[in-house]
């Protein structure tokens, strides 16, 4: 299957080189080239099979979603010269996620359910259940892991720690807030709930810009707005668009990211029906048809796109 697991590419004035759980970021003097890989994880693992067309999914999500939200707030992205590449500026990153959630699912369910009523400091109402949307949004920041887990944590300990400051805290809470506001108007568009989400933030000289991707299945969850209500009444579950499904099968076959667990084996089917949940995905979340790219070799198509736009600078 052609998909791209790993790049390993030497560019002209590159300066630096970091792989992340599914992008590779070459580094320039003052721009990041962003490579969305077809690398998947779940539970903060890496999964062992790429996903064909599941980094063109996220990054041709995250540009739509960044060029329509410019208006919001400042966005680190300057250029798309290749389906799973990102071209952006080289911003200052806060040691944080923005994790904004409208509704009770995933992470923040499974606090619920074990007995807990306060999340990174949040405290939630009695008497919800899983899916129940919640009065207004919260949020409920993690740290930002290199390796292994994001750990929650509250504003108080994020002040504290002086991770932050205060001032710029406020700033990120309300540019949060603005977003997961637009996202869930632009997701109502398209016959979607924006459930949950997270925010990376970052600064270049001096002004607070969003970076990294942002409402794509990797990053958010989705419920389809049809039949919600009436799915919640009867204590069913929630028809989503986001990658819990992938959870789901990991944790059916007995696998949540904990010492000693093994992967199950991911089949070319079920690698099959992943790339097309995500390309479902792409396609309900944007309105937008998704065109393959059936280049023979995808690594070697996104070189030769990069050292193209690299040569126009």
């Amino acid at each position: 299957m052609n998909a791209i697991q790993n790049t390993q590419f030497n560019f002209p004035n590159q300066t630096g080189f970091y792989k992340g759980k599914v992008r590779d970021v070459y580094s320039f003097e003052n721009l990041l080239v962003m490579i969305a890989s077809d690398r998947i994880s779940a539970f903060d693992v890496v999964l062992p099979r790429a996903i064909p067309f599941k980094g063109q999914v996220l990054n041709q999500i995250a540009e739509h979603f960044l060029n329509a939200t410019r208006e919001v707030v400042p966005n680190w992205l300057v250029a798309t010269p290749d389906p799973n590449v990102s071209v952006g500026l080289k911003c200052e990153t806060y040691p944080i996620e923005m994790v904004v959630r409208g509704y009770l699912a995933g992470h923040a369910w499974r606090t619920y359910k074990s007995g807990l009523r306060t999340l990174c400091g949040v405290t939630l109402p009695e008497g919800l259940k899983e899916n129940d949307k919640l009065p207004s949004p919260i949020i409920t920041p993690t740290t930002k892991a290199h390796e292994g887990h994001d750990e929650d944590i509250s504003r108080e300990e994020i002040l504290a720690q002086g991770l932050v400051t205060e001032q710029e805290y406020v700033e990120l809470e309300k540019y949060t807030l603005a977003l997961f506001a637009k996202g869930t108007e632009m997701a109502a568009q398209q016959g979607l709930i924006l459930v949950d989400t997270k925010y990376e933030f970052g600064k270049k000289d001096g002004v607070i810009t969003l970076i990294d991707e942002i409402h794509t299945p990797d990053s958010s969850r989705y419920f389809y707005q049809e039949g919600y209500q009436e799915r919640q009444d009867k204590n069913e579950p929630q028809k989503q668009l986001s990658k819990e499904f992938v959870r789901e099968w990991l944790i059916a076959n007995g696998f949540q990211g904990k010492e000693g667990q093994t992967i199950p084996e991911m089949t070319d089917e079920w690698i099959n029906q992943i790339s097309e949940r995500y390309i479902e995905l792409y396609e309900k979340v944007t309105g937008k048809p998704f065109i393959k790219d059936e280049s023979e070799n995808v690594s070697e198509r996104v070189e030769k796109n990069i050292n193209n736009y690299l040569k126009m600078l």
